[in-house]
């Protein structure tokens, strides 16, 4: 068990130091190639750190031998999104308290809310109706997969063709890349490739970090199951949630936000449109919990949002939501 937990927490450093890396390394490569600083959130970061959790869910949807291993599918693609809109918000917040110059500030006034407001309004549509599919079975279903592949598109069309907006919302000026401190303009081959590497030692390392989670978890009295529900979704978003502590420490809440509500869009259409090709897609008791928790989380943001209300306190006040799943899942679905 020492080791075990040693493990734990070394993967979870390396986690860090990479994720250091990779924002470094990702907005340099956005710069280079004329994209926005929140497209380089919503598109470029989010999809490098979302791309570990839809292989998980593409290998046990389409190689899963058992009706167990593609059920895990169905449950990443829903628990990558609770956890995010949950826990990642509520690691924002908590930055927030913990910087005593910044904790008394609303987060809505370092940047503009409109666009937030409105990808997580885009990401509750998508949500419901992913949500609502998984009630019925009909024999056609598995086209409709499509059409979640066609809306993340149509929302990466649509950050990348926005012009600079939230460009300048960071207030900061980038750190010069890792890899190549003393160069002022830095080859774009530089910073693909320390942001490639970076991605692949997160890739691996939460692959670590997952797998000792999961030995923790009986120690804990914990069934693989609720394992599953509980402390994956968790480990899978863990680079999502480090890239929005890095961004806050670096005073770019934007990027920050940016990076969490990209990752939920792509959360809530690759891996259900794999989902919907692959399985019945039908949601357990459980998942449709959690689907219910994740919901009331999203509104809670978008009510915050449009109210222009926005504390640190009531963004970690989130963190509440996931303790309901929780004791929800222990309680009803152990």
């Amino acid at each position: 068990m020492i080791l075990t937990l040693a493990l734990l927490l070394g993967s979870a450093v390396v986690i860090y130091l990479a994720c250091e890396y990779f924002v470094n390394g990702v907005e340099w490569v956005g710069e280079r190639f004329g994209v926005s600083q929140t497209a380089v959130a919503t598109v470029l970061a989010a999809f490098g750190t979302a791309l570990p959790e839809s292989v998980v869910t593409l290998v046990a949807v389409v190689f899963g031998k058992t009706e167990a291993q593609r059920d895990i599918g169905v449950g990443a693609a829903l628990g990558g999104p609770l956890a995010l809109s949950t826990l990642a918000y509520a690691v924002v917040g908590a930055m927030f308290l913990l910087d005593r110059a910044r904790q008394q500030k609303k987060i809505a006034a370092e940047f503009s809310t409109t666009r937030l407001a409105r990808d997580q309004a885009w990401f509750l549509v998508v949500f419901v109706f992913k949500v609502a599919l998984g009630l019925v079975a009909f024999a056609w279903k598995p086209w409709l997969g499509w059409l979640f592949l066609a809306a993340y598109g149509l929302y990466v069309w649509r950050e990348l063709s926005s012009e600079g907006h939230a460009a300048d919302e960071t207030g900061e000026e980038r750190e010069p890349l890792k890899l190549r401190p003393h160069a002022e303009h830095p080859a774009t081959a530089w910073a693909v490739l320390q942001t490639g590497a970076a991605l692949v030692v997160i890739f691996f390392a939460s692959q670590l970090f997952v797998h000792q989670l999961e030995a923790v978890g009986p120690w804990l009295g914990l069934s693989p199951q609720l394992v599953a529900l509980l402390l994956s979704p968790i480990a899978t978003e863990l680079p999502e949630i480090l890239n929005a502590v890095i961004w806050v420490r670096q005073g770019k809440t934007a990027l920050a936000l940016g990076n969490i509500s990209g990752a939920m869009m792509i959360q809530a259409t690759v891996p259900s449109a794999l989902g919907l090709f692959f399985t019945p897609w039908l949601l357990s008791p459980a998942l449709l919990w959690g689907a219910a928790i994740t919901m009331a989380a999203i509104v809670a943001m978008l009510v915050l949002l449009k109210r222009h209300a926005l504390t640190a306190r009531r963004l970690f006040a989130m963190s509440a939501l996931y303790g309901a799943f929780a004791l929800g899942v222990a309680l009803r679905f152990h």
